[in-house]
């Protein structure tokens, strides 16, 4: 498995061609639902490799204007500004997500942990505690489907999930998902996790 496969060029094509199978059209049930709980539209959020970023649109449009959408391929964040207009440019992010600076009330999690590959799993916990404020949350979904060597995207199961996050956070939520869409049901894990003071 290589890392060059997951270069800014390596996406960009994937988007180029239409192989973006990850990509729902929308935003996701379960996230939908969680952020539909918001009442705080002041809280700073952050989704890395946010794709087209339907969750940041939803957001926006939803009167968040505090929202972070980080990709390593520019045609999506191109997409995402000729659909959602009026969103602020600087809060358009193309860059590698190792290389983001900054502190974030909540980061979304949105098929981005699962496209990295598998030998930067504890890197990126280690790094996103690194991105959350003080008791700051990380909330998505993770797959849960055997993890080999075909992908992105990679599975994995929560005691592996567990091995990289438990240092770093406390563990509130890490189930199976109730509402995933049709595809995916039975092949996704909601969770929400706090980091550790």
């Amino acid at each position: 498995m290589s890392n060059s496969s997951f270069s800014s060029e390596f996406w960009s094509q994937r988007y180029k061609q239409h192989k973006t199978g990850w990509d729902l059209g929308e935003i996701s049930r379960p996230l939908k639902t969680y952020i539909d709980q918001f009442t705080n539209r002041e809280l700073k959020i952050l989704i890395p490799g946010a794709g087209n970023a339907y969750e940041a649109e939803y957001l926006f449009r939803k009167g968040f204007s505090n929202v972070f959408v980080a990709d390593i391929s520019e045609k999506p964040l191109q997409n995402f500004k000729s659909r959602v207009h009026g969103f602020p440019e600087d809060q358009l992010l193309h860059t590698n997500f190792f290389d983001i600076k900054g502190q974030f009330d909540l980061i979304l999690e949105q098929t981005f942990f699962c496209a990295l590959p598998v030998e930067a799993r504890p890197e990126y916990a280690k790094k996103m505690s690194v991105l959350l404020k003080d008791q700051g949350l990380l909330v998505g979904l993770l797959f849960s489907f055997p993890l080999t060597e075909n992908g992105p995207p990679f599975g994995g199961n929560k005691e592996e999930y567990l091995t990289y996050f438990s240092q770093y956070f406390k563990i509130e939520v890490l189930e199976d998902c109730y509402n995933s869409i049709t595809p995916r049901q039975g092949n996704e894990l909601f969770f929400k996790f706090r980091k550790k003071l």
